[in-house]
């Protein structure tokens, strides 16, 4: 079982990898393209791609559905007319601002962009141990919407200083600085930053945790509640064998029950079999031999 749920975070951690990878670009000028969003939500899709992308160096590609007022400056009548303008617009966040020019008419733009990275965050990077980036990382910070109030938590929650790499895994989460702040609150400061990350990848949220606590379950260690979550053991999952008779099951037990597909709907069927109610090894062992009938 540990082994599972080792492969299943290491996937959730590479998909993270993956996607921060894909968002590097040096080089000074960046191409773009816009064009409306293919779900009809309203939103444009602005892709961003450096000049080795067009040589097929698919690593240096952004390509994300923007609100139009988020594309600062642009004409968005000038782009959905129908004659070609010229078009200007800028990306601007904490970490950094793209400026970008070309020009468009039709749903659809095309141009060149620069990228300026944000002194004013370089300088909170450094003076809270993350390190100066490169001018990858940079871009790579500024398209995931990394922001000062992640790394202020961070701080103030006493976690290890991030590596860059962790502060865009989980900027592309979405983890925030309420989300911090809440599971401090509810008495989790997980040791590393890379539980954190597992904690968002599976959207272990200071509600849920709350949930386990009003059933007796206060204070459960960071692994367990990795493993409850993975498995989707609920706290219904769990007062459904109070009921039948299995107070205050430990985690391991009850990852082991749900693993074998035991419900409390079950262990009430093994209890009518016998005298008095069966222990979880009897669940076990009672649930193998009713598979192989």
């Amino acid at each position: 079982m540990n082994r599972f749920l080792a492969f299943v975070c290491a996937v959730l951690l590479a998909l993270v990898s993956v996607s921060s990878a894909c968002l590097a670009a040096s080089s000074d000028w960046i191409g773009f393209t816009l064009e409306p969003e293919r779900n009809d939500s309203g939103q444009i899709r602005a892709s961003f791609q450096r000049d080795d992308d067009r040589r097929g160096d698919h690593d240096n590609h952004w390509s994300t559905g923007f609100p139009s007022r988020e594309l600062t400056g642009l004409d968005v009548v000038g782009f959905r007319g129908s004659a070609t303008v010229p078009l200007r617009f800028a990306v601007v966040r904490e970490a950094g601002r793209l400026d970008c020019a070309g020009k468009g008419g039709d749903s659809y733009a095309h141009g060149n962009c620069s990228f300026t990275p944000d002194a004013g965050f370089l300088q909170l990077l450094d003076s809270r141990g993350i390190g100066r980036p490169s001018r990858e990382e940079a871009f790579g910070l500024m398209a995931v919407n990394a922001r000062r109030d992640v790394v202020d938590a961070i701080a103030a929650a006493r976690y290890p200083a991030p590596s860059i790499d962790d502060l865009m895994a989980l900027s592309a989460l979405g983890v925030d600085g309420n989300y911090i702040r809440g599971l401090a609150a509810a008495g989790y400061r997980p040791a590393s930053i890379d539980t954190l990350v597992e904690f968002k990848a599976l959207n272990i949220t200071p509600e849920w945790i709350g949930g386990f606590v009003r059933i007796g379950y206060a204070n459960v260690p960071a692994d367990d509640l990795v493993q409850l979550k993975a498995l989707n053991i609920t706290p219904d999952f769990i007062t459904g064998f109070d009921r039948v008779g299995y107070r205050h099951l430990p985690v391991d037990e009850l990852v082991q029950l749900k693993a074998l597909g035991i419900t409390p709907e079950f262990a009430r069927w093994a209890a009518g079999q016998r005298s008095s109610v069966p222990n979880v090894n009897d669940l076990v062992e009672m649930k193998i031999f009713n598979r192989r009938r």
